[in-house]
């Protein structure tokens, strides 16, 4: 199975309800393989846009996991940068992978853990899960062949209307909902969670992107300034973000301490994510990202 995603496969979503997850074939030339993920944030944003209409987001309590390695990536990442930086990954942010006979195949897309009452949903572009066939698993902070918040398959995948019938790239947003074999314990609770905002920042806003390259089994991250480059979408400016990091979040208000913060945008919309690595897109949030929000809590 070949994957690129910033423009990638992805899952079998044709109702705004609960989908049954597949993975598809859906061929798309870049989505950096769409299914396969992109950006990642982290470290606390000076200067960050307070984001109205955001969705009320507590911390779980009991997120696993040592942060030691990423409070360090926040303090070597610095100021703004050209390009991206590996690091060691943060529990909230994760890979999308297919599986082959139960086991981990390749991983295409990036994707984020966000607030929900039932703790149990994730935020990815929905061009990275459009057209796949077979299991499709969520692996929240991998890292070079690590698991360490486990495998959580993907069982329902929401999309709004507009991108199921038109493909409609201000509408590239999915939401995921996950569960663990054996386990009803939501990943919420494990790894903490992103709020969700509903009101897309203005330009100058300062945003962290978190990614999986599917050339790598680190992730990258950088931050810059957005910009606002045509209606209903926002640009984010970096080097090494290929394939495979659609789906990645643009965060604001990263905490050092938690590496949790506010999602303003996922890799996706103009040209699936973008056709170069150092410019990529985000569709804008508004009434169709909170539309998309209530379906899938309702649906959980």
């Amino acid at each position: 199975m070949q994957v690129r995603a910033k423009r990638p496969k992805g899952l079998h979503s044709n109702v705004r309800g609960a989908d049954e997850t597949t993975p598809a074939d859906d061929s798309n030339p870049r989505k950096r393989r769409r299914w396969y993920s992109r950006s990642f944030t982290i470290a606390a944003l000076a200067s960050a846009l307070a984001v109205s209409a955001v969705f009320v987001v507590t911390p779980a309590s009991g997120a696993a996991g040592d942060l030691a390695s990423f409070a360090r990536a926040v303090r070597h990442l610095g100021s703004i940068s050209r390009n991206a930086l590996p690091f060691t990954g943060t529990p909230a942010v994760g890979a999308l992978f297919a599986t082959s006979a139960g086991k981990l195949s390749q991983h295409f897309c990036s994707a984020s853990v966000i607030n929900s009452p039932h703790g149990d949903l994730v935020l990815t572009a929905a061009h990275c899960v459009t057209g796949t066939s077979g299991t499709v698993v969520f692996v929240p902070g991998y890292n070079d062949g690590s698991t360490p918040y486990g495998v959580w398959t993907v069982n329902k995948v929401y999309t709004d209307k507009a991108w199921r019938t038109s493909r409609n790239v201000d509408d590239d947003v999915a939401i995921l909902q996950v569960s663990q074999r054996g386990s009803a314990v939501p990943i919420e609770n494990v790894t903490g969670a992103e709020q969700l905002a509903t009101t897309s920042p203005t330009t100058r806003t300062l945003v962290q992107v978190i990614g999986y390259p599917d050339s790598s089994n680190q992730p990258i991250t950088c931050r810059n300034w957005l910009k606002t480059p045509m209606t209903d979408q926002l640009e984010f400016d970096c080097g090494g973000y290929t394939d495979g990091t659609s789906g990645g979040p643009f965060l604001t208000g990263v905490s050092s301490t938690t590496g949790q913060g506010t999602v303003v945008g996922v890799i996706g919309g103009y040209e699936q994510g973008g056709d170069t690595p150092q410019v990529s897109y985000s569709s804008a949030f508004g009434a169709n990202v909170a539309a998309l929000y209530k379906a899938a809590v309702a649906g959980g």
